[in-house]
């Protein structure tokens, strides 16, 4: 399935029922006064997260949605019936934005617990029927109101990734590998760039404790500024509250690269994107230790690392050594990470 993060959609609530203009009509009852009933109310257009959904999928193939009309009031005193609600279920984690709204206005709502709802489009109200007007000079009101037309609205979706843990790294860098080494995912894997186009989630078992881990899409120089869909993939890390940076210290040390060269890379577009990213606690793994022939070559690459208060560990995520130790802190990460949100 396709992974669909952007979708725009019109919404409008129903109208309202038209309130009822009657009198009472029986034999031996020749002024038996209004009774004309209400309208019913239009239903709502509502958004509900949902956690089994994975995807804008549905919005994204469904561009209009309109809930129901409420029906007209009848005569003696017979109300209406109010229009049926529209449910749009959308994956937790959509913020919802208004589409017409210019850059940067914030989200009308952010749905990030399962069943949270918001109401996108009211359903407008049932007119009153004439009983509602008649007074003590006017007791036979020959008019009622009619009901009024339900809202409407354009909406943007955005869905970004809720994930305890996001693996992050230059294209190639080894994070599908590890996603498929550490849980029961299965996204594609390539020994060439740009193998992963879509974000995948992955659950991992840590002791008592599972962690939710998003294998995002290798970051180029210019990912901020939406080189190689970078801004789309960038959005995913927000939400994400530990960052793995994956450093692929053994093809660049094969290929004569300087690996830190690469870590600012990807640590330049992340500040860029977003300057709380940079502050977000980040455990860098050197990955594909198990090409490296002389471990001691990568002292000088930790230690330069740790220097710069980084939590460094050395690992294969093709042979999955130093998996289950990256797994054990990143968890304690996220432990530390939810006490101080508390």
């Amino acid at each position: 399935m396709r992974f669909l993060d952007q979708a725009k959609v019109y919404v409008k609530g129903g109208d309202g029922g038209d309130g009822c203009i009657s009198f009472r009509r029986e034999k031996y009852i020749p002024r038996g006064g209004p009774d004309g009933g209400d309208g019913g109310d239009g239903g709502d257009v509502v958004l509900v997260a949902d956690r089994n959904l994975a995807t804008l999928r549905d919005p994204r193939h469904r561009r209009s949605y309109r809930a129901g009309d409420g029906q007209n009031g009848q005569g003696v005193r017979k109300s209406g019936a109010d229009g049926a609600d529209v449910e749009i279920r959308v994956p937790v984690g959509t913020g919802i934005y208004d589409a017409d709204a210019q850059g940067g206005a914030p989200p009308l709502a952010d749905l990030t617990r399962d069943g949270q709802r918001f109401v996108a489009a009211r359903g407008g109200n049932g007119g009153f029927g004439n009983p509602h007007f008649a007074t003590a000079t006017r007791q036979t009101p020959d008019f009622a109101n009619p009901g009024q037309a339900g809202g409407t609205a354009r909406l943007r979706l955005s869905l970004r990734l809720l994930a305890d843990v996001g693996l992050v790294g230059l294209p190639n860098a080894g994070k599908s590998t590890l996603l498929a080494r550490i849980s029961a995912a299965r996204p594609k894997v390539g020994a060439y760039p740009f193998t992963t186009l879509t974000p995948h989630l992955g659950v991992a078992e840590v002791g008592e404790r599972r962690l939710v881990v998003a294998d995002i899409p290798g970051l180029v120089e210019g990912a901020s500024r939406g080189v190689g869909l970078g801004d789309r993939f960038l959005r995913h890390v927000e939400r994400t509250r530990v960052l793995i940076h994956l450093l692929d210290v053994g093809t660049a040390l094969l290929e004569g690269r300087d690996p830190l060269a690469d870590y600012e890379t990807v640590r330049k577009e992340l500040a860029a994107y977003a300057g709380s990213l940079a502050e977000r606690r980040e455990i860098v793994a050197l990955n594909k230790v198990d090409l490296v022939a002389d471990r001691e070559a990568l002292g000088e690459i930790q230690s330069a690392l740790e220097a710069r208060g980084r939590t460094v560990l050395r690992l294969s995520g093709a042979t999955g050594e130093g998996a289950a130790t990256l797994l054990a802190s990143a968890a304690r990460a996220v432990e530390e990470t939810l006490r101080e949100e508390a």
